[in-house]
């Protein structure tokens, strides 16, 4: 594992002449340890073995900190060797254990004293790098002896700042290909594009790196962890005082304050980087806002509250302007470091309302601009809190330092949030209010991503579902339930499309159609055909004409579609189904006797949209029960698989047992939806043919002579009491007299036929010769024409007339009354 990290070269336990010349010639060797999410060891090198005394079958496994250097003065009496290798940290930049435990997400680097064999001391140099990305690994650090690095003279640092510069500005780093190349030597299993990400990583933010000499390598650190003088340390610690209480820093102290105004700034970049990193990973509004409270919490706040106008929340647009006093706004999220629940009852999450203009919400809202609240002072508690009716939100707020920043994208607020500190916490300053304000910008942007997005989505949704019917459950002789699954990569709007049309003689089609393509055009293109689908379907076409003319009519809107389609008339009382199709995969049928399934066998046809091409119908025989499966490509097909494959999943699952037409949907949507690689929108539409059985027929013909009227009355009558609906035979008994009536006046020569059909509801319909429609005709007490549909319309649960090849058909329903 260590592939030539370090050479074997013993450590050198003092520093003289020799050890500069050996550190200025790059042999300086180094510990090398992994540490693992869990925070054990799970790499340990020879170097580290060398420099800590502990061997590796001894180290693997262990928690790094009860190896490594970490903070915490020592006694000078403590007996060191009880823990093996302990450490006197130095007071130098961040402590080990804060990277060790995971505090800090930055490269990190320190000296420390360590004990490893009495009684001699050692002082460590030490550089930690967090791995970021898959795996285990979650932490570099590398460990070298900080003696071999010194030379003799107190004063002179030449040549460790040879070694080890100070932090590199730059990103303009010669040796990036040859790290990258190189780095998999130090870091086990690790490819060399993952060394190429860590190393784009290290250059991009200005991370420590390592440098490379002739012979080694030794790490490039951060000024603050090289070696100080006391000093220096004193100096620095006086141009942070006065930093802090804004006094003017002295001359000699220039450096050490322009040291740490750097530090600070490098450490706002880092936390924006990294809050950049944590925030907009999905395009879901309710997540988004989540990740933008939580990435502050708790390293820039111990509160934030994220309010949004109401518009935003519902996914709509919003008047552009200034927000006013009547602006709703909604409280998403709310995160804070208090003990848990104590936020909850008094500003809980959900809650609407307006902010008067006298608050500094409102002068954040309608200003654009971060407000800074130095410490909420109890008159300025008090005037919040009486925003809050019968709770008293004082105790939360008074005290604490309070920064509002504005949420807001293309010069529109969508929302703002109230970070609060605790007391003991120091205050938000003029450079928080800098950073604040940065947040806000990437966060509003990431927001009103998700927002447009939101939007965008709830519009296609609304597009696709009023585009596809709602079908009952029940028709005439079969029970249907459908499915549609929109496309998971391409959009919400698709081309794919399912359809029932009533049809006369108790007979149902039944349409699955595919527009290719997807988008807005397609699913235009798609709103048209199913449009046209039903009305030549209203006009009982058979099947394979029906096609012919959808195909003309897509050449006339234009050759830029296809479409597949599959056109199947159910007729429950025959018992048959009469199918066409154009260049549609084919329907799976499921027999109820064995529960066999198999594909139908039907001429393929062409697209529509082709042009010029004829279709064929076929007519397959089916029994009450059997199932009728029909559904578009993409259930089926698969990107790199045959799609034989996924017409062979799609006949076992439709023979899966099932309690419910839904369950067995549901079956086939596991099955063929859980395979991967669907990008595709899908349609599926399944039937079960229950079938009519004669005894529920009762069918008559008669004479074109008027007294033929009583006869139909008769026959109506006495049928009705035999099914035992008697409670429907003056209703019924009134309407066809009314239908036959009319048919024996407008008929031509052919007798009028007369039919009931019993089932959820009570079907009657009345044929004859004449192909004129009948219209609804407004008629006064006196007319004599146009009260029959009057009457029919104002007693039937549904009536309708459509043409058939010898005349017209009238039929009307009535609601078959419970038992």
């Amino acid at each position: 594992m260590d592939r030539g990290t370090e050479r074997d070269v013993p450590p050198s336990r003092g520093a003289g002449n020799g050890a500069v010349e050996h550190a200025a010639a790059g042999r300086i060797p180094l510990a090398v340890v992994v540490v693992d999410r869990a925070g054990l060891v799970s790499h340990w090198s020879r170097g580290a073995r060398r420099l800590f005394d502990v061997t590796k079958e001894d180290a693997i496994g262990r928690a790094a900190v009860d190896l490594l250097p970490v903070s915490g003065a020592l006694p000078e009496e403590e007996d060191y060797t009880a823990r093996g290798v302990v450490a006197a940290y130095d007071g130098l930049g961040p402590d080990l254990e804060s990277s060790l435990d995971g505090r800090l997400s930055y490269p990190a680097a320190g000296r420390a004293r360590l004990t490893v064999r009495e009684p001699e001391r050692l002082d460590v140099l030490w550089w930690a790098y967090p791995l970021v990305g898959p795996g285990h690994e979650r932490l570099l650090v590398l460990a070298a002896d900080a003696g071999a690095l010194q030379s003799d003279d107190p004063d002179d640092e030449v040549a460790f700042e040879r070694i080890a510069p100070a932090f590199a500005l730059h990103t303009d780093f010669p040796g990036a290909e040859e790290l990258a190349r190189r780095l998999p030597e130090i870091l086990p299993s690790m490819s060399v594009e993952e060394g190429a990400r860590i190393v784009a990583q290290i250059l991009e933010l200005g991370y420590p790196v390592l440098e490379f000499s002739q012979n080694d390598r030794v790490p490039v650190t951060p000024d603050w962890g090289v070696p100080r003088r006391t000093e220096r340390k004193a100096r620095r610690e006086r141009a942070a005082r006065a930093l802090a209480e804004g006094l003017p820093v002295p001359r000699e102290l220039a450096d050490e304050a322009e040291d740490l105004e750097y530090a600070a700034v490098r450490e706002r970049l880092e936390f924006l980087t990294e809050v950049s990193g944590r925030i907009g990973t999905s395009l879901d509004l309710s997540k988004t806002i989540v990740e933008v409270s939580r990435a502050v919490v708790p390293r820039f706040t111990d509160v934030a509250g994220t309010y949004l106008r109401e518009q935003v929340v519902a996914g709509e647009g919003f008047p552009d302007g200034v927000p006013d006093t009547t602006t709703m706004w909604h409280r998403v999220a709310l995160e804070h470091t208090d003990e848990p629940g104590r936020w909850d009852d008094v500003v809980p999450v959900g809650e609407a309302m307006p902010f008067p203009a006298h608050t500094p919400f409102f002068q954040c809202m309608t200003s654009g601009e971060p407000v800074l609240v130095p410490r909420i002072s109890e008159q300025m508690g008090h005037a919040i809190a009486s925003q809050f009716e019968k709770r008293d939100i004082r105790p939360l707020i008074t005290g604490r330092s309070m920064l509002v920043v504005p949420l807001k994208a293309r010069n529109v607020v969508l929302g703002f949030m109230i970070l609060l500190r605790h007391p003991e916490r120091v205050e938000f300053n003029d450079m928080d209010r800098v950073t604040g304000a940065e947040l806000a910008a990437r966060a509003g942007l990431v927001l009103d991503n998700a927002r447009m997005y939101t939007y965008q989505e709830s519009v296609a949704e609304t597009l696709q579902d009023s585009m596809l019917p709602h079908i009952p459950p029940r028709m005439a002789g079969c029970d249907i339930a459908t499915r549609y699954l929109p496309g998971t990569l391409l959009g919400r709007v698709g081309g794919d499309w399912f359809d029932s049309v009533k049809l006369p003689g108790a007979r149902t089609a039944l349409v699955v159609g595919d527009v290719m393509g997807h988008g807005l055009n397609s699913a235009a293109m798609m709103g048209q055909l199913r449009t046209a689908v039903q009305t030549m379907a209203a006009l009982d076409l058979p099947p394979a004409q029906l096609l012919r003319n959808l195909d003309d009519l897509a050449q006339r809107l234009g050759d830029t579609y296809l479409a597949t389609c599959l056109y199947a008339v159910y007729d429950p009382i025959e018992s048959e189904l009469h199918i066409a199709n154009a260049g549609h995969i084919p329907p799976v049928i499921v027999h109820a006797e064995d529960g066999r399934s198999e594909l139908l066998d039907l001429p393929t046809g062409a697209p529509i949209g082709v042009g010029g091409i004829a279709f064929e119908s076929v007519r397959v025989r089916v029994r009450p029960g059997d199932r009728l499966v029909m559904c578009t490509d993409g259930l089926v097909e698969v990107r790199g698989e045959d799609i034989g494959v996924g017409l062979a999943t799609l006949c076992e699952s439709a023979a899966h047992p099932a309690a419910s037409m839904d369950d067995a949907c549901d079956t086939i949507i596991r099955s063929l939806n859980t395979r991967g690689g669907r990008k595709d929108d899908v349609a599926l539409l399944m039937a079960r043919l229950n079938g009519i059985e004669p005894d529920d027929v009762a069918e008559w013909r008669f004479p074109l002579d008027p007294v033929e009227v009583g006869r139909a009355r008769s026959v109506v009558r006495e049928q009705l009491h035999e099914w035992g609906l008697a409670r429907l035979a003056d209703t019924a008994e009134l309407m066809v007299s009314e239908l036959v009536t009319n048919a024996v006046r407008h008929s031509h020569s052919r007798p009028v036929e007369l039919r009931l059909v019993r089932g959820d509801t009570l079907l009657c319909e009345v044929d004859d010769d004449d192909h004129e429609l009948p219209t609804l005709l407004s008629a006064g007490p006196e007319d004599e024409f146009g009260r029959g549909l009057r009457i029919v319309t104002t007693l039937a649960r549904e009536w309708g007339t459509s043409r058939t090849k010898a005349g017209k058909t009238v039929w009307f329903e009535l609601t078959v009354p419970r038992r």
